[in-house]
Formats: C-alpha cells, structure tokens, sequence
C-alpha cells in the first residue's frame, strides 16, 4: 500500500535514503571489482589488454539493460524485489567468476549475473525510488543516495586489492559473493513500504510549470531524451578511462597495482563529496547547468592527466578528476524530473541511466583497445578528451535553449517561492 503524501521527507524517508545508500555501496562492488582483478585475470588467462577489459564492457551493458528491467520490476512489485534478486545475482556472479577457468565463463558470469541481475538492482531502481520520497531537496536526496556508486569506488579497490595480495582474487571474488548475499538481504527489508502515490502535475519545487511541457525544450519529448542518451553515453567513455584503467596504467607506470587501487579509491572518495556539493548546488541551478558544469571539469581533469607520470601528480590528478566529475551522473536524473511528466519519471529515469552505463562500457573497452594499437595509454586520454568535447556541444546547447526560453528564469521563481 502506498505511503501517504505526509511521508514525504519524513524522518523514515530519511532512514530510506540511508538504507539505498549502505545498497549501492555494496551492490556497486560489482562495477568496480573487475577494474581492480583486470590485470590479475589478464596475467591469469594469458590474454590482452582489450579482452581482460572486455569483462567490464560486458558487466556495464549488463548492468545498464538491466536498470530497465529492474525498474519495472521496482515498479510493479515495490523496490525490495529487484534488489533481494540482485543480491542473488551478486553472489552467484563473484561466486562464479571467481571460480571461472577462463575468460568467456568469467565474462559471462560478469555480464549476466554481476552486471544484469546484481548490480543493476541496486543503482537505476534505488534512484527513481528517492525521487518519489523527496521533492524540495530532491537534488541533495539525489546526491546522497547516487553517492553510494562512488563510496562502493572508495572503499572496494584497497579492501580487495588486500585480499587479493593476501588470499588471491578468486578466493576473493568467492568471499564477495558471499558477503553481498548476507548483507544485501536483510538491509532490502527495510524497503518494503511502497513510496507515496504520485501527483498528477508536477512539483513546483522540483520543476516548475515553465520547465514541464509537451515540449520541453522547444523539442519533442524523444528528441530531448535521445540528446540526453548521446551526451550520457559521451561523459562516460570519458568518464571511464580513469576509472577503469588507472589500476592497469600505474602496473605500466612501475608503480604497481596497490598504488592504482590506492589512486582509485581516492578518485571515487573525491567523487563522493563532488556528488554531495553538486547535489546543494543542482537544488539551486537546475540539473543542466550543474551538468555543464561538470563536464566542463571533467574535461580539464582528463587534459591535466596527459602530462601526469609521477606518482605524486597522479594522486594530485586522480583526487582532483573525482572531485570535478562526480555530479556529473545525478545530473541526468534530476533533467529527467525537471523536463519530464512525474508519470513518465522512471522509464525515461532508467532509459538515460543505461545510457549513462552503456558510455563506461563503451569507453572501457574502447580505452583498453587503444592502449593495445598504440603500446600508450596517451591516445586513449586523447580519445576519452574528445569524447567530452562531444558531451559539452551538446549540454551547452541545451543549457542555451533554456536560456533563450527564459526556463532559468522560471526555474528559480519557483525555487524562491519553495523556500
């Protein structure tokens, strides 16, 4: 039964958004945990830099397709169905992968159950849940509850890079499996009160009537979600080749896999406080300048890495790239809700998140190709470069077409008059 309008906000609203945190972090184990085996897995299985990063190309089309699916689940049977499965997922996943004799049972096991059925659970589904529990500090909620991507980026790299110096990564892998199951599954309890029924116009504080129309934009509703679609997929194949390849790129460097683990939990920890002050300032600006900004930093992170060969200028560098991107991904989420009906909110909220995921997944792999044509991880920041060029052109012109609309205007009347 749905939860009353009175809910909203409320104290267990709240103590909700703290449960989806503690679930994305650990469900987000699954999109981190094979950047940090790549190098093990590829010195285990004899093969090349492109197919050890084919695994984690695999676990994010999984992982974006199954937003989709876990979303309509979330949506026909409440938000603790998807994610008991996807603790099921986890466990069979790293519990398979980990006792894998080769890369196609590893990459299946990766793609299906780690990605599709694990950690998609906790991600796409979690996040169109928040939005129906908050409305005037929707932005913040948002950040709060997209962060446990990022504190899943922080703490998994040094706890399993420890593990596996100690145990190996398939024990590892075997002991994650385990630990997802056991704690995913009492925490999804919490989770079994339906959120409030939705509201047939849209919240002025949220998205005021000037920003929600059949035409938002001056564009067709498709037309907009598409651009969206092109500009996620665009940031995150920028987005990725840090994320992904830092661990790889610091072995290269001579600095060995710890150092990478140590710099990517660090790039995800700076990505945390960067979602939290995005999320502040997105309340404030709206969700497309707050992207644009981020691009904007995104951009000038990845252009600062390419004279970046020291160990301490790549800490420098890698703490400074999570601080400058980590808004960038809730962003699109809070788009979705100012320039789309309530109603539509969840499938347009899961169409642009897979976009999102389908752009790591492309740039991941993308990345590790490059770096096997060229001997240098030197293209592949050019490449991730140009990519967030792409995504600039076309936040900047939306950002413009707001602006020619007078919809900045509108959207912060109706801020003043929230508060």
């Amino acid at each position: 039964m749905p939860a009353s309008r009175e809910a909203i906000e409320s104290p267990y609203a709240w103590a909700r958004l703290t449960m989806s945190l503690l679930l994305m972090t650990i469900g987000g184990s699954g999109m981190y945990a094979v950047t940090v085996v790549l190098p093990h897995m590829q010195r285990d299985f004899g093969i090349d830099r492109g197919a050890a990063s084919l695994p984690y190309t695999l676990t994010m089309i999984g992982f974006g397709v199954g937003g989709i699916v876990m979303g309509r689940l979330s949506d026909r049977f409440g938000v603790m169905v998807p994610v008991m499965i996807g603790a099921v997922g986890l466990g069979i996943g790293f519990i398979g992968a980990g006792l894998a004799p080769g890369p196609v049972l590893f990459g299946l096991m990766q793609g299906l159950f780690v990605g599709l059925l694990g950690t998609s659970a906790t991600f796409a589904p979690l996040v169109a849940d928040t939005t129906r529990w908050f409305d005037r500090r929707r932005g913040i909620a948002l950040a709060i509850c997209m962060s446990g991507n990022y504190t899943a980026g922080a703490a998994w790299p040094p706890v399993m890079q420890y593990f596996i110096d100690t145990v190996g990564w398939r024990q590892t892998y075997v002991g994650m499996g385990i630990f997802c199951v056991a704690s995913m599954l009492p925490l999804a309890l919490f989770l079994r009160r339906r959120p409030p029924a939705q509201q047939s116009a849209a919240p002025a504080t949220a998205a005021t009537p000037s920003t929600v129309s059949e035409r938002p934009l001056g564009l067709s509703p498709n037309v907009l979600l598409g651009l969206l679609c092109v500009a996620g997929v665009s940031c995150c194949v920028a987005m990725s080749m840090p994320q992904v390849h830092i661990v790889a790129y610091c072995g290269d460097l001579g600095f060995g896999a710890a150092r990478g683990a140590e710099m990517l939990s660090l790039m995800l920890g700076m990505g945390v406080v960067s979602r939290l002050v995005s999320g502040w300032i997105s309340d404030r600006i709206g969700g497309l300048r707050t992207l644009l900004l981020g691009s904007l930093l995104q951009g000038v992170a990845l252009l600062m890495f390419l004279p970046s060969d020291g160990l301490m200028s790549l800490y420098l560098v890698s703490g400074m790239f999570g601080l400058f991107q980590g808004g960038i991904v809730p962003a699109y989420a809070l788009i979705v809700r100012e320039y789309f009906p309530p109603q539509q909110a969840g499938a347009r909220t899961g169409t642009v998140l897979m976009a999102t995921l389908l752009g790591m997944a492309l740039g991941g792999w993308m990345s590790g190709a490059v770096f096997d044509l060229t001997g240098s991880y030197r293209a592949a920041f050019l490449n991730g470069i140009a990519w967030n060029l792409l995504n600039l052109a076309i936040v900047g012109s939306l950002v413009w077409r707001a602006h020619s609309l007078g919809l900045f205007v509108g959207y912060a009347a109706g801020r003043r008059a929230a508060a």
